[in-house]
């Protein structure tokens, strides 16, 4: 990762607001908006209570647009799922500690198939679960929320997880390679916490669809507040 780019706050708009009707054109959009990937969250109705979208819908807008895809996997089965998302031209997919019961050997499986690999942690999950896998991580995300649910309000007692988890980065022989993301109640109010906390990737959604002047002016908007930290 080039040093002075970590400085810069990414914006991945999560598409789990969009109108799935036209998903393609939605995506469109936020790439024309600014966004700097866009995030896919994927929900099997069983680790989460939602249900969302497969590898199918995504490998269909994959052709549309150049941004980086982003899928995190809110399922029970990651590993046995990963291939799929490689096939559906996702570069980065995202998977749960509390998913895993061999974490290091699914990390290991995702970037053996050709994407990046991300470990996301429930809020009740302690940071040290990612301790020993940071050599194998693109990307570690810290959920805000408890997942399965969009338009959640964020949870500020995640900041100092964030900023545990920036710490571990920083402490290891990994810290220009390893990417600190946050998913959950993001908007102009909330990302401002999590940045000072040491985030440098913000998941939003609900802000960025709800944004009555348009999706450039959300992802700028954000972009603003994270870099006033």
């Amino acid at each position: 990762m080039d040093p002075e780019a970590s400085l810069k706050a990414l914006i991945a708009p999560s598409v789990l607001p969009a109108d799935f009707a036209r998903l393609g054109e939605e995506c469109i959009s936020l790439e024309k908006a600014g966004a700097d990937r866009i995030h896919w969250d994927v929900m099997d109705g069983r680790f989460v209570p939602n249900l969302t979208f497969g590898p199918d819908v995504i490998a269909s807008v994959r052709p549309l647009v150049a941004l980086p895809f982003e899928a995190h996997l809110m399922v029970e089965d990651p590993h046995e799922l990963a291939p799929r998302y490689a096939e559906a031209g996702c570069e980065l997919l995202i998977v749960h500690v509390e998913a895993c019961p061999h974490l290091h050997r699914t990390l290991g499986a995702i970037r053996e198939l050709g994407m990046d690999a991300g470990v996301a942690i429930n809020p009740a999950t302690p940071a040290s679960a990612v301790a020993h896998v940071l050599d194998l991580c693109r990307l570690v995300l810290v959920m805000t929320v408890n997942p399965g649910w969009g338009g959640q309000s964020y949870i500020s007692s995640m900041e100092s997880k964030v900023a545990e988890v920036r710490a571990m980065i920083d402490q290891s022989e990994h810290s220009h390679e390893v990417e600190l993301e946050v998913d959950g109640g993001i908007g102009p109010s909330t990302i401002g916490g999590a940045a000072r906390a040491g985030a440098g990737v913000f998941v939003a959604g609900s802000s960025v669809f709800s944004d009555e002047a348009g999706f450039g002016h959300a992802i700028g908007e954000l972009r603003g507040a994270a870099s006033a930290r």
